[in-house]
């Protein structure tokens, strides 16, 4: 049967189905939940013991008999088994709260994802109990939910730094004209923390606490006033526990080399646009988005290194959701931005 997309109701949710984090939008109702991409299964029975914040909190700490797990990687899926029971229990909280039976899914994925990917997207969420599942790209989904026009004939530029990708697009008259994907983003950088104080101070920490280091004391460029925190980690010549003061410099040279590989993928893009459009991008600025936008003078750096002024987006990690539930608060006018409509006759 034919699906009208001008039938969206309030059982309609949008999703950022990110590598760290899974937010939904409920049309009429902005951001409803927002939870870890983890979950923690049972490894004997296969049932689900926790997703979201509870099963973070498990990240290697469980037991034999339980497993924690993102299964999400780079912005698709790594384990399809866990990532369908993950959506559905978390689908299951949003639509038994909001009474919204089996919803239709616009969902953000990344501009790179393969034809198999998408597949397997959207076959986890038919499994997940959605009635049906639209894909749409996660810069154009940023784009529309930072506020910016996409469907005018003038030039924007996004980029959406989530946990496992980067996207950085040129967006005009509802299509992506230049694009860069690369799997450089906040995990990244907090790997690359987690080597640093290896290197440097001689501790082991985990990717939890070097995630905290990175909102805490993260930064693109020196701050004002330099900001200092002790941790706690396993000296790697005793093995023994240990503390250590990190500072902002620290973790600012720490995060160095996957910045730079962010910024060549922005000069790259901007190298390829075609000239009207590289002027409206200068007169209108560069747009971030995705918890990487939180990033400490970030936009100044981009700024220095581009020439051309950037602004962080009001909610730069709800970004992607709020464009995904925009789509359907306005369908009739934002159907073309979804990337697979026309194989379904739409």
């Amino acid at each position: 049967m034919k699906f009208n997309l001008l039938d969206f109701n309030s059982k309609d949710i949008g999703m950022d189905l990110g590598t760290a984090n899974i937010l939904i939008a409920l049309k009429g109702k902005g951001i409803v939940l927002r939870e870890p991409s983890v979950v923690a299964l049972d490894r004997v029975t296969g049932e689900i013991v926790a997703t979201g914040k509870e099963a973070r909190d498990m990240l290697g700490r469980t037991p034999e008999n339980i497993k924690a797990v993102r299964p999400m990687q780079d912005g698709v899926i790594a384990d399809f088994t866990a990532t369908g029971l993950m959506l559905k229990n978390m689908l299951k909280k949003v639509c038994q709260k909001y009474n919204a039976g089996k919803p239709r899914v616009v969902v953000g994925v990344p501009s790179g994802i393969t034809e198999v990917e998408k597949r397997a997207i959207e076959e986890a969420f038919l499994q997940a109990n959605a009635k049906e599942v639209y894909l749409i790209q996660e810069p154009m989904a940023a784009a529309i939910g930072a506020g910016l026009n996409v469907k005018e004939p003038v030039g924007n530029m996004i980029i959406d730094i989530g946990g496992g990708t980067t996207e950085v697009a040129v967006i005009s008259l509802g299509g992506v004209v230049a694009s860069t994907s690369i799997r450089v983003a906040g995990n990244e950088i907090d790997e690359s923390i987690v080597e640093y104080l290896k290197k440097k101070k001689g501790i082991a920490i985990g990717l939890s606490a070097a995630e905290g280091l990175k909102i805490e004391l993260g930064c693109a460029l020196p701050l004002v006033s330099e900001m200092t925190k002790e941790i706690r980690g396993r000296d790697l010549e005793t093995g023994l526990p240990k503390n250590v003061l990190v500072s902002s410099k620290d973790i600012e040279e720490a995060m160095k080399k996957p910045i730079n590989e962010i910024i060549e993928a922005i000069i790259s893009t901007l190298s390829v646009t075609p000239p009207e459009l590289a002027s409206d991008i200068i007169q209108n600025g560069i747009y971030l988005a995705g918890g990487g936008a939180q990033i400490r003078n970030l936009d100044i750096l981009i700024s220095q290194k581009t020439g051309v002024q950037t602004y962080v987006a009001d909610t730069p990690l709800e970004c992607v959701a709020i464009g995904a539930g925009k789509v359907l608060e306005n369908i009739d006018n934002l159907k073309g931005v979804l990337i697979n409509t026309e194989k379904r006759g739409l």
